[in-house]
């Protein structure tokens, strides 16, 4: 059976596991009717390559109106895949639906991660399971932007519930975790981009679920050296004007990486020839860094001696760059080796090439409706469709 990138043929026995499988996934769909028009959306996908366009009026009807929960199958179809994937981690990552109007759920003219620029679409943020050898979707989070959330016309049109409104990526992203981990799934390694990585509140949310990361900073992250120690007052009080400080302006982690030289970064298998990376160990800084520490040791301890914490920090320097351009920061252990560093950091290429698939193959970027529960049903087939195509491969 050829599946290795999702869709297309699949042979004649294909049809018999796609059966079991959906049986499976789908148990949660109480209705009979409504489970066949699943089965067969699915069959479109995976046995004929055909979700995207001309789909059947009865299966436009299942997927935007048919009133079924989908939080039920993706819990499924993610007790299934990860113990298939054995996944090294996890990524966060933003995509986007291109869309005319204005009527589609969450359509606004917003950043578009996969065109690189501002477009009218909408745009999800996804949580998904990576080897090196296949990815699977494990939640999705629709994002409204403040305009859609304040918009009661258009909320109604398109059946947002009610307590749905605007929040931030990150947020949801966090939310997106909290879910899984309701369910007992924890990721080995959270990996996201820049985007995310660079709020210090994503960060501290992580560490405060005790997920393990490596996640994208921009350049202008500011950061002190390892060994540097804050100086000052030693007092006993507890407020601020007791704490010491650090005295020295921090550096923006390009700044620091560029300070060691690039003899001082190493070539990596597997991460391209014309290319290059290194290893620190710095103290995230800044005012609010510096608050989110002072509030969680003091709910913690009850108290905090003003002692930044370390953080790895990775930097790519390409061999015709004048300087660093890649940065990650990581609360995995020192001793994590720097290949293992930079394959957790490449993760997300694995993501972008498996969206195209289903985009491409399994109709994933073809939602015809509207409404906030028939995208939702829409992504969860999708998932479902290319999850049986991992598990087919991998399994």
């Amino acid at each position: 059976m050829d599946t290795a990138r999702g869709g297309g043929a699949v042979a004649a026995s294909g049809a018999d596991a796609l059966a079991a499988y959906a049986a499976d996934v789908l148990g949660s769909v109480r209705r009979r009717d409504q489970r066949a028009r699943a089965v067969g959306w699915l069959e479109r996908a995976v046995l004929d390559g055909g979700a995207g366009g001309g789909v059947p009026r009865n299966l436009r009807y299942f997927v935007n109106r048919s009133p079924w929960d989908p939080a039920p199958v993706l819990r499924r179809i993610a007790e299934r895949v990860l113990p298939v994937l054995g996944p090294q981690a996890w990524v966060v990552e933003d995509v986007s639906f291109p869309k005319r109007g204005r009527l589609s759920v969450g359509v606004a003219r917003q950043f578009s991660a996969g065109l690189g620029r501002r477009a009218r679409c909408q745009v999800a943020v996804g949580v998904h399971a990576v080897v090196p050898e296949a990815s699977c979707p494990l939640q999705w989070r629709l994002f409204l932007n403040q305009e859609w959330a304040d918009d009661a016309e258009r909320r109604q049109q398109a059946r947002v519930p009610v307590g749905i409104g605007h929040r931030e990526k990150w947020r949801l992203a966090l939310d997106a975790l909290d879910q899984l981990a309701g369910w007992g799934m924890v990721p080995p390694v959270l990996v996201a981009d820049s985007a995310y990585g660079t709020g210090t509140a994503f960060r501290a949310g992580l560490a405060a679920r005790g997920v393990p990361h490596l996640v994208g900073v921009h350049g202008e992250l500011t950061v002190h050296p390892e060994a540097l120690r804050p100086a000052g007052s030693t007092g006993a009080g507890r407020g601020a004007r007791g704490l010491p400080r650090y005295r020295e302006a921090p550096w923006s982690v390009r700044a620091m990486a560029q300070s060691a030289g690039r003899e001082a970064y190493a070539r990596v298998d597997g991460a391209g020839p014309a290319t290059r990376f290194l290893a620190l160990r710095v103290r995230p800084a800044g005012a609010r860094t510096r608050r989110l520490v002072r509030d969680a040791a003091v709910a913690r301890e009850g108290r905090w001696d003003g002692v930044l914490p370390v953080a790895g920090l990775l930097a790519e320097w390409p061999d015709a760059a004048p300087a660093p351009s890649g940065f990650w920061l990581t609360d995995l252990p020192e001793r994590t080796p720097l290949p293992e560093l930079v394959r957790l950091a490449g993760s997300r290429s694995r993501v972008a090439e498996d969206r195209v698939v289903m985009r491409d193959r399994l109709g994933f970027g073809h939602y015809e409706g509207r409404s906030w529960p028939g995208w939702h049903h829409h992504v969860t087939l999708s998932t479902a469709a290319h999850a049986f195509t991992v598990e087919q491969r991998l399994g």
